[in-house]
């Protein structure tokens, strides 16, 4: 019989000549389990996605209770389906006043080219400005706003009136002006190796786009969903975006994004053309359902207050002569090494003792750490050991 293996690398599109080909038979809290009762524990949240854990009953609950009520019934938009109209209501009441409406769609690159698409609409200009090391998704609106090349050139001509700044610069805010139609830029930068300008560049941002009339895209695809400490990383800079876009942990396992702005600005879809925007599966009632049940649990179980003491303790434990620095906005953290070649070898034995770290697309020499929000003391402290254990080679 063909194993599943066989089956992975012969029918499977894939994306390097070296996946991690770790396979994987049930996920549980922030555990995944292999076939021969190999366990993991999950410290990237399969990437950023798992900020509940891995199937939350509550969660599963909700998908449950959603498939015995319907699946897909009509294109986005058209249908009043409970599970999308009661998500979007739950969203807004986390956001400050004048965000109060959310086209939800089914990732986070989707969510970025329904928001450049709107910017663009709204403003009429042409010209988008995001930063350098910035990653918004590999669709080609969202690599043309990327800030990386090597990820780009293979891919060009992409659109046309895009630039980058770099992200924290306060003299390259000059370079919004009245062409601009919108900035994009994560609140936390993610594949550089998480990165985090000062509240006051924020602040100096917020007001160069008012200024020039420019739109103001915060993308929090790993951000948001109390990743950092707060629902939105953004309120820890005392700034308000005109659009925010979300995906990632947003649902709690299952596929789902949203781009958020004012009901005057989201009103500009509905003319010149009509159906300005639209999406066949976006806002899936059982991705909502999913959606609503993993925001209640990270609000009724209290997970966004515990991240800062559950940081600090990767970081106090996270102590070693190969270790040259620490960046972290709450659970959202990068330990920084020699090299890639350093690293690589400590990624790979700590797999082997059952801890999944990773790598950062724009910073090779950093280990990923965002483990699911639901991660114990007690647990930290034995993944800790365990990676500390995979630098000494043991």
């Amino acid at each position: 019989m063909i194993s599943n293996r066989q089956l992975f690398l012969s029918h499977l599109a894939q994306t390097t000549d070296f996946p991690l080909a770790i396979e994987i038979v049930k996920a549980e809290g922030i555990y995944l389990y292999g076939p021969n009762g190999e366990r993991y524990l999950d410290l990237i949240s399969g990437i950023g996605v798992s900020n509940v854990g891995h199937c939350h009953p509550k969660v599963v609950t909700a998908i449950h209770q959603q498939v015995d009520q319907y699946l897909h019934v009509m294109v986005y938009g058209e249908y009043i389906q409970s599970p999308q109209t009661l998500l979007a209501k739950a969203l807004v009441d986390t956001l400050p006043a004048g965000l109060d409406n959310v086209y939800l769609v089914n990732s986070g690159s989707e969510a970025i080219e329904g928001a450049m698409k709107l910017a663009k609409r709204y403003t009429n200009r042409r010209n988008l400005i995001s930063c350098t090391n910035a990653y918004h998704g590999s669709t080609q609106g969202a690599l043309s706003i990327g800030g990386n090349e090597e990820f780009k050139r293979g891919y060009r001509p992409l659109l046309p009136g895009t630039s980058q700044i770099f992200y924290g610069s306060f003299s390259d805010l000059e370079k919004i002006t009245e062409e601009t139609a919108a900035v994009l830029i994560e609140t936390i930068q993610g594949e550089a190796g998480i990165r985090v300008a000062c509240t006051t560049y924020f602040q100096a941002l917020r007001a160069r786009c008012t200024e020039v009339g420019a739109l103001l895209i915060l993308d929090e695809i790993q951000a948001g969903f109390g990743r950092t400490g707060t629902f939105w990383a953004f309120e820890q800079f005392d700034i308000v975006p005109d659009i925010v876009v979300c995906a990632k942990g947003m649902g709690g396992g299952m596929p789902i994004g949203a781009f958020i702005a004012n009901k005057e600005v989201m009103g500009v879809f509905k003319s010149n053309p009509l159906l300005g925007h639209i999406t066949t599966f976006g806002g899936h009632p059982v991705s909502a359902a999913a959606s609503l049940a993993t925001l209640r649990v990270l609000q009724v179980e209290q997970l966004i207050d515990q991240v800062g003491e559950k940081a600090n303790l990767f970081k106090s434990l996270l102590i070693h002569p190969q270790i040259k620095a620490i960046r972290n906005q709450g659970l959202m953290m990068a330990l920084e090494f020699e090299s890639f070649d350093a690293l690589k070898p400590i990624i790979d034995r700590a797999i082997q003792l059952g801890v999944i770290t990773d790598w950062f697309l724009f910073c090779d020499d950093s280990m990923r750490i965002a483990p699911p929000l639901t991660i114990s003391l007690d647990e930290i402290r034995e993944a800790c050991a365990i990676i500390l254990q995979a630098i000494d080679g043991n």
